[in-house]
């Protein structure tokens, strides 16, 4: 009956936020996927006909008020009339919901054929980067997309973005930008319309520079072909390393080819870096946990998906599947960010009843979402996709009320920054290079002890944040920070 379920983080309503301090302005987004249909559709729902304002609010109340998570935070009584577009209308009916930090916009509406080209082969269009502030306000690139853009004209990791225009003679500069306000922050960095040209000023290693980048369609590749799998020659101990960009149909192979590269060297040590993964298919990360639980039993559980009551009969009990490639690690270090939502959280959740202490979370907390979304299409306005929250996560143990992350779930862990000045994977990168000393037996700083008190102090308070669009597409609701 369900068509494909993801879960993933969204960027946020407000791109100041992620400019200033709070939560980062993020949104996150989890819908669930079961089997290979890309569809995403979910039966059920009867609703009004046509495709105007008001057929469309009522499409989206009909469905919420069947399937949301938390029924008994919908308001009793919402007149549609008062709200000029669907999603301020959504947003209205998961208030109380986000209050509670249940939904913190994890529920929206979002156009079916992006997410289809996103999910199924990472089709998007812009520059082919990530982009985030770091504590002093300051625009980096934090990674670049092979054929894309952004590397094809030579910026990648670690270049500072001073100033940006649509011409040399508009360059204004980000800080200039920001004082100005959301609109013009965004409307300078739109670029997910093929074609549009931007002119960057970035400083990186070989000095300050004008480049000139046209936007254009391009395929995310999730494992990096430069850096996203290696086995690391860490003083004579092997160690694989593995990096997920995001949870898409096209990762499943390159987790097994990565995997399969790591038995033929008999790696039982393992990195996952998944610091800016927001998530995406459940699928994708039901198979890359069967490949790191090669020493598992089909019979032990994965994980429980929970639907509302009324939706009982939808509730799924996942248990390890046999993968060839798979390896038994012996201990595993996870690097994440609070851009690591969702999907990559499930991964790590799922194996903390099994790996104990020798599983850590080493760079920052995770984001915090423990709920998946299902995919509902509006039969009369053929690109309407409205991504719901209908079903919570747990692990084996019952265990899924990270809300607040999982720094306080693991039982082990080791704060570590987000080293721009070395590339990913680079076994001097400061995230990196503290997993490699976690792994073999050295000590570290744990991670806050919660989230709020993380927040309060800012003892272990993000070190960058994203850079969010006011209206993101499925891509850069699932890769933070993508433009």
């Amino acid at each position: 009956m369900r068509g494909k379920r993801s879960i993933g983080l969204v960027a946020g309503l407000a791109m100041l936020a992620s400019c200033g301090g709070g939560d980062n302005g993020t949104r996150v987004a989890a819908s669930t996927s079961g089997g290979t249909d890309t569809s995403g559709s979910v039966g059920g729902s009867t609703t009004p006909t046509g495709c105007a304002l008001r057929a469309r609010q009522n499409w989206v109340l009909a469905t919420m008020t069947e399937w949301y998570l938390f029924p008994d935070t919908l308001p009793t009584s919402l007149d549609p009339a008062g709200y000029s577009d669907v999603d301020s209308f959504l947003d209205a009916l998961t208030a109380t919901a986000r209050a509670q930090r249940k939904d913190r916009y994890f529920t929206y509406l979002t156009s079916l054929k992006q997410e289809n080209a996103y999910y199924t082969s990472g089709g998007t269009a812009g520059l082919g980067v990530r982009l985030a502030w770091d504590s002093s306000n300051r625009l980096f690139v934090t990674e670049a997309y092979e054929n894309a853009p952004a590397l094809n004209a030579g910026i990648d990791r670690g270049a500072q973005i001073v100033g940006i225009g649509n011409s040399a003679a508009t360059i204004r500069p980000v800080s200039e930008l920001v004082a100005s306000g959301e609109s013009a922050l965004n409307a300078a960095f739109d670029t997910s319309t093929p074609g549009t040209v931007r002119i960057l000023r970035i400083t990186d290693a070989a000095g300050t520079r004008d480049v000139q980048v046209a936007s254009a369609d391009y395929t995310l590749t999730p494992v990096s072909t430069r850096y996203g799998v290696k086995v690391i020659d860490d003083n004579g101990r092997k160690v694989g390393y593995v990096n997920l960009r995001t949870f898409i149909n096209t990762a499943d192979d390159q987790l097994r080819s990565a995997f399969s590269t790591f038995k033929a060297q008999g790696v039982t040590q393992v990195i996952v870096d998944l610091r800016y993964n927001g998530g995406g298919l459940l699928n994708t990360a039901e198979t890359f946990t069967d490949l790191l639980g090669a020493n598992r039993s089909t019979s032990d559980v994965q994980a429980y998906t929970t639907f509302r009551p009324s939706k009982a009969r939808e509730n799924e009990v996942r248990y390890f599947a046999r993968e060839m490639n798979a390896i038994a690690p012996t201990r595993v270090a996870f690097i994440g960010t609070g851009q690591t939502a969702s999907a990559s959280e499930y991964v790590i959740n799922a194996l903390i009843p099994y790996l104990h202490s020798d599983l850590a979370l080493v760079g920052g907390n995770t984001y915090g979402k423990p709920v998946g979304q299902i995919a509902l299409d509006n039969p009369s306005c053929s690109d309407d996709r409205l991504r719901v929250i209908a079903f919570a996560l747990q692990n084996s143990a019952r265990q899924g009320d990270y809300y607040d992350g999982l720094a306080t779930k693991v039982e082990a862990s080791c704060q570590a920054a987000d080293d721009y000045n070395h590339p990913l994977g680079d076994v001097s990168e400061t995230s990196t290079r503290t997993a490699l000393d976690w792994l073999a037996g050295r000590g570290c700083t744990r991670i806050g002890a919660s989230a709020a008190a993380a927040r309060t102090t800012g003892l272990f308070a993000e070190a960058q944040r994203p850079l969010v669009s006011t209206r993101p597409t499925a891509a850069q609701r699932e890769t933070p920070g993508l433009f």
